[in-house]
């Protein structure tokens, strides 16, 4: 489990194809442990080798298929979070690590201060959305603030601008969904459980 608040940017050192791929990431993580998980570019992966903080991974054939790691390559930056250990701060939100879907980023403007980025919405995600809910690009733990029929945008301050790899995509640019676990669940209630709008505002959810 991740909270979605990006510790590090990680720089891909090496890709190996195989019938598993083989990646190593440079950082500077102290006393990686061999099974540990490390959320890459919000990806759960375990860490099969250490070396002081370069670390080696493996992908499936599933990994690659369902999220952006078959386009990494020597020097693709890569935001890291370790998992979250019992006790700590909660600052963003529970994340899986569990990629849902990739997205291309669509659009990008700046506003005040900060800068307002549409991505796509796959059709398969849209029930999870709702305006100030909760999202995961690429590890990132965002606040959606607006969701139209096929795309979603949300905020960047100078803060996640200069800590994450957000800040140097543009449109075009491919990036890993996550939607919100909470969202997935009502969602699931309200399919198979005949929730209502009228239960889920008396819950307090609306």
């Amino acid at each position: 489990m991740f909270t979605g608040l990006i510790q590090q940017i990680g720089t891909v050192e090496r890709v190996q194809s195989g019938a598993m791929t083989d990646l190593w990431v440079q950082s500077t993580f102290d006393a990686l442990e061999l099974g540990e998980s490390i959320a890459c570019d919000g990806c759960c992966l375990t860490v099969v080798e250490a070396r002081g903080g370069n670390f080696k991974l493996q992908a499936s054939p599933e990994t690659l298929r369902r999220t952006t790691l078959g386009e990494w390559k020597a020097g693709t930056k890569v935001n890291l979070e370790r998992a979250l250990r019992v006790g700590d701060r909660l600052g963003g939100h529970w994340v899986q690590g569990h990629v849902d879907s990739t997205a291309q980023l669509r659009s990008t403007r700046e506003e005040g201060g900060s800068r307002v980025v549409s991505f796509e919405l796959p059709s398969a995600l849209a029930p999870f959305f709702i305006e100030k809910g909760s999202v995961t690009v690429d590890g990132i733990s965002l606040t959606v603030n607006e969701v139209k029929k096929g795309s979603f945008a949300v905020a960047l301050i100078p803060e996640t601008l200069a800590r994450t790899t957000l800040g140097g995509k543009g449109a075009g640019a491919r990036v890993n969904l996550e939607a919100d676990l909470v969202g997935k669940y009502v969602a699931r209630q309200q399919l198979f459980k005949g929730v209502t709008e009228e239960s889920l505002k008396a819950a307090g959810f609306i």
